[in-house]
């Protein structure tokens, strides 16, 4: 189950392991763990997208280390068995990029889903939120790389030639095509030849935030490759939002295992 819908959230909630990993770009001027604070949905931790990642590169949020993810885990108070919900308050629907973290180091993917619709959805329905502060028990997690859900600059270069898998690119088609700057002013503008574009805000309903359904996802896939294809690699600007196409993808194509170019633009494109 990749997505929870809010009905079942509210009937399981004291169930399940909640996670906010709400996340917004730098020139958005939102705080994501202020927001949170002043309202969330009950039980629910803040997960931080960028203090959980790798703290040793200059790149966003990269992947950390394994030992470093397992104490990032424990000390959420999370075990191997939870089941795990993510969602988030973002333009960016960043809980996905929560939910591909947790399936890179080995969490069973059939407990760890994404709220569809998140903390927008749940409002509009009336649903409670909370500012209190969740109590948390640290655990002991144990984590399993899965290394071929990843994908290096190197790989991405040598793809260019050997063409062995397809990149996708999750921003706007502006940006993609060099005619809008990038967020970051040490980025330049473009994309990685060869690539195609799918902005993730396609495959999104933006009155609620919910995922548009299969055949609409299947169409819109569709126009770019073959949806059986299972040799895809997603990249966006720093990680967050080629994790909503690559759950948008796995929702059509069950066979395919959720694959990350982690530098993504934000790698690739540096001004050196």
């Amino acid at each position: 189950m990749s997505l929870a819908t809010t009905d079942w959230l509210y009937d399981n909630i004291k169930n399940v392991k909640i996670l906010d990993s709400s996340w917004h770009l730098p020139n958005q001027n939102r705080k994501a763990f202020k927001e949170y604070s002043e309202e969330h949905i009950m039980n629910s931790i803040f997960f931080d997208i960028d203090k959980y990642s790798d703290q040793k590169t200059d790149l966003p949020h990269m992947l950390p280390k394994i030992k470093e993810w397992e104490k990032i885990v424990s000390n959420l108070g999370i075990s191997n068995k939870d089941k795990i919900v993510v969602y988030d308050n973002s333009d960016l629907i960043s809980s996905c990029r929560c939910w591909y973290t947790f399936l890179y180091f080995g969490h069973d993917p059939s407990l760890i889903s994404v709220l569809n619709g998140g903390l927008k959805k749940w409002k509009q329905e009336g649903k409670p939120v909370f500012d209190n502060v969740t109590e948390i028990s640290k655990t002991n997690y144990i984590a399993k790389e899965n290394k071929n859900m990843v994908k290096s600059k190197i790989e991405i270069d040598k793809n260019i030639s050997t063409k062995i898998f397809k990149v996708i690119d999750a921003r706007s088609r502006e940006r993609f095509a060099g005619k809008a700057p990038e967020p970051r002013p040490s980025v330049r503008s473009g994309s990685i030849q060869g690539s195609s574009c799918l902005p993730f805000g396609e495959l999104i309903n933006r009155n609620n935030n919910t995922f548009k359904n299969s055949n609409e996802l299947d169409l819109s896939f569709k126009k770019i490759m073959n949806t059986e294809d299972n040799n895809v690699v997603f990249s966006c600007g720093s990680g967050v939002t080629a994790s909503v196409l690559a759950l948008a993808y796995s929702l059509i194509n069950n066979k395919y295992t959720p694959t990350i170019y982690d530098g993504s633009w934000s790698e690739y494109g540096l001004i050196k």
